[in-house]
């Protein structure tokens, strides 16, 4: 079996009977015309379409960054032709980082394809006019750029996401293109227990929709895929109605119900999903109800950023042993810091290993045991759990979501 690592993959050698279970997504094959799926959409959205905008004159188009996998260079040509056709005379494309790194040059060219030459420019966090305030308290500021403009759309994909429930909808507008004190503020409510994967009635998600709302999210156009990264459903119009079609066909894919096993093997998908740790650590939260308490979680992937971000790196460093970054989460809140916190809490519960290019130190540092390979990983976990250890593969940990059945 080979499993995504960086742009390739390694394999997983194993005999039939040493794997007591193998979570797999119910393949949906990708449809034969892409573009046509997303006319598709665009001609029966849910909710408002974007002929109802008409007599816009500058529209802007919320695009995903190169953490994610949507298809950005498909889902940009059908919305620039009916734009255009609607007489829009300015158009820009917005990469959401959020707080993400800045993307290069040739890393834009790539997510653009064909459209490089339509306006395009990356968040600046520091950019941002307010707007307003949600009930929950999280103020809406968003790049100016953007609320500047009379029709704003949302692109992007919908899968599994571990305190927001899906990503997807109003997630392009926040935190995509929002300011760090209203992403804190929104994030930070990912300590409710109803925040976490395949949940639509958490705090983080209906915050998230009420700004939008707010910011004038006017209309979105979200995509699911398959495990090859294929469109298998296209679904547009209202961001929490369109949204919530989208996150069902998720749900028939990759949700799957186990009981839970002495060993896990979660593969982060490859890139982009394994680019650094602050992105692999998701499919942790996919499949940690796939273990059992105790239990070996091994997780794959390569990593080649490294842990991905300043704040997740300087609370590692700064923790004393995993309580003490457990501690620290329960009394403040910090963006990237809560990515240290959520891995040491997991370490308490159960024996984490990284097969990853990280050095042996920095795993060590983020509450992992190190393994040059694979075929480590497992003669570690088994030497832990025992010979009769049930062993869980989840070859797309990044998009499959273990359920305790």
């Amino acid at each position: 079996m080979k499993l995504g690592y960086g742009a390739g993959s390694i394999d997983l050698e194993v005999e039939g009977d040493e794997i007591y279970d193998l979570l797999l997504p119910k393949e949906i094959p990708g449809v034969p015309d892409e573009t046509a799926e997303m006319e598709g959409a665009l001609d029966e959205p849910l909710g408002p379409s974007l002929e109802d905008f008409a007599g816009a004159k500058r529209a802007v188009i919320l695009a995903s960054d190169i953490t994610r996998p949507a298809p950005t260079s498909r889902m940009i040509p059908p919305l620039v032709r009916r734009l255009e056709e609607m007489g829009v005379s300015d158009l820009l494309v917005v990469f959401g980082l959020g707080t993400h790194r800045k993307m290069t040059a040739q890393e834009m060219d790539r997510l653009l394809g064909g459209c490089a030459s339509i306006p395009h420019i990356q968040h600046e966090i520091d950019g941002c006019v307010p707007l307003g305030e949600t009930g929950r308290g999280t103020p809406v500021e968003i790049l100016e750029a953007v609320a500047s403009c009379d029709l704003k759309i949302g692109t992007g994909n919908i899968e599994y996401h571990y305190y927001a429930g899906y990503s997807g909808g109003a997630k392009a507008l926040l935190p995509g293109v929002s300011s760090e004190r209203s992403i804190n503020k929104n994030h930070a409510m990912m300590s409710d227990p109803r925040a976490k994967s395949g949940r639509l009635d958490g705090p983080v998600r209906l915050d998230m929709e009420e700004a939008a709302k707010i910011a004038g999210l006017d209309l979105v156009l979200n995509v699911v895929l398959n495990s090859n990264k294929q469109v298998v459903r296209a679904v547009a119009g209202d961001l929490v109605k369109a949204h919530r079609a989208g996150a069902k066909v998720v749900d028939e894919m990759y949700q799957r119900a186990v009981s839970p096993a002495e060993i896990v093997v979660a593969c982060a998908g490859g890139r982009p999903k394994d680019i650094n740790l602050f992105q692999a650590q998701k499919a942790m939260e996919n499949a940690r109800d796939a273990v059992l308490p105790g239990g070996s979680l091994i997780l794959v992937a390569e990593c080649a950023e490294g842990l991905g971000h300043p704040v997740f790196e300087r609370w590692a460093r700064e923790a004393k042993c995993a309580e003490d970054c457990v501690e620290r989460f329960g009394r403040e809140y910090e963006f990237g810091g809560h990515k240290a916190a959520l891995i040491a809490r997991e370490s308490l519960e159960k024996d984490l290993i990284l097969v990853s290019s990280l050095a042996p130190a920095l795993a060590d540092l983020c509450f992992f045991r190190h393994a040059n390979s694979l075929d480590e990983a497992l003669a570690m976990a088994r030497e832990r759990q025992g010979k009769d250890a049930r062993t869980i593969v989840m070859p797309f940990g990044d998009l499959t979501l273990a359920t305790r059945g």
